[in-house]
């Protein structure tokens, strides 16, 4: 096949020239330098041409490559710098697009609140591992070997053994109370420290049960710690969390790792006959100062705990648990 390469130059010229717009450009570059484009083909044609044609053939066609591929720049360059281009792609009178931001998930920002809040009081946040021992999560806190809550229908029992038992696997830690022991093991009073984290139960999931939710500990150890010191500190972080007209109550309760121990109510809706229980709260056992490692009379402490995902319902009239899982836009946008 012949080919007239004057020609094709004059084309390839005038078809550069023409070019004006990016459509165009892309139109051109796709003609000539394409897979399939005119260049691709003289190229494909040397293998049938004659011996003493190919040398010639194969020079004018990297000549036009270089001119196809030097045209198309120019042309693109061209196209760039038109005037009032800017202008087209930015139309400073439309209303302008805020990007969607993130931002942390309603539970987090109860947890940062409330951690916030004792930090304030004068505790340190730490944390503890999901996976617990069986001493750790039950007999450290002076909870009884036939305690129901040991069950396996009431606790996560995994099929790892625990190291330091042979007769006892590892568990998902059903609160955030074992903190308490391994902060008391590693450290000497005094202490104040929070502890938030998840906690496992084998319940099923309802309107107020989930397998999986968020507890917040906290501990207070030093010599001569009261009741009345308790009763300060929670009436405290109630005022700053619901506001200042929040009215509470103490109720007596039982726990196996408190004495005396009570439950923490507030006044809901107006509050004259309803009130909501919002936390369990006592002062520290001497059994669990003794598991500890702690001298036998030397200090006294406070603990408390809460679930996260029930202050978060209570404060913000949210009826179900099930919502803070279900990753629904509509809901998790709202906060």
């Amino acid at each position: 096949m012949s080919w007239d390469f004057e020609q094709i130059k004059q084309t390839l010229r005038d078809e550069a020239a023409a070019v004006a717009s990016p459509r165009e450009l892309e139109d051109f570059r796709i003609k000539y330098l394409g897979r399939k484009g005119l260049i691709q083909e003289i190229y494909a044609s040397l293998a049938d041409a004659p011996k003493d044609q190919k040398p010639i053939i194969g020079k004018e066609a990297n000549d036009l490559k270089k001119m196809a591929t030097a045209l198309l720049e120019d042309r693109k360059q061209g196209i760039d710098s038109q005037p009032g281009k800017a202008q087209r792609q930015l139309d400073p009178t439309l209303p302008g697009v805020a990007p969607r931001v993130g931002h942390k998930h309603l539970l987090t920002q109860t947890i940062e609140e409330i951690c916030d809040i004792f930090e304030g009081l004068g505790f340190s946040i730490q944390e503890g591992p999901e996976v617990e021992t069986e001493f750790n999560n039950f007999t450290a806190l002076n909870i009884p070997e036939d305690h129901p809550s040991r069950d396996g229908f009431d606790t996560f029992y995994t099929n790892v053994k625990d190291r330091t038992s042979r007769d006892a696997n590892l568990l998902l830690r059903s609160h955030t109370s074992p903190g308490q022991i391994r902060i008391m093991q590693e450290h000497t009073p005094p202490l104040a420290v929070v502890i938030p984290g998840k906690v496992y139960r084998p319940d099923a999931v309802d309107a107020s049960h989930s397998f999986m939710f968020h507890q917040i500990e906290g501990l207070l150890v030093d010599q001569d710690v009261k009741f009345s010191h308790l009763k300060g500190l929670l009436q405290a972080f109630c005022k700053k969390l619901f506001g200042p007209d929040i009215k509470m109550r103490f109720r007596p309760h039982f726990f196996p790792f408190t004495e005396p121990s009570a439950e923490v109510d507030i006044s809901w809706k107006g509050g004259k006959k309803e009130w909501l229980e919002i936390m369990g709260c006592g002062m520290v056992h001497p059994k669990v100062f003794e598991y500890a490692g702690y001298p036998k009379g030397k200090y006294t402490g406070l603990a408390f705990g809460l679930g996260v995902e029930r202050m978060t319902m209570l404060k913000y009239g949210i009826p179900d648990i099930r919502l803070f899982y279900e990753n629904d836009q509509r809901f998790l946008e709202q906060f």
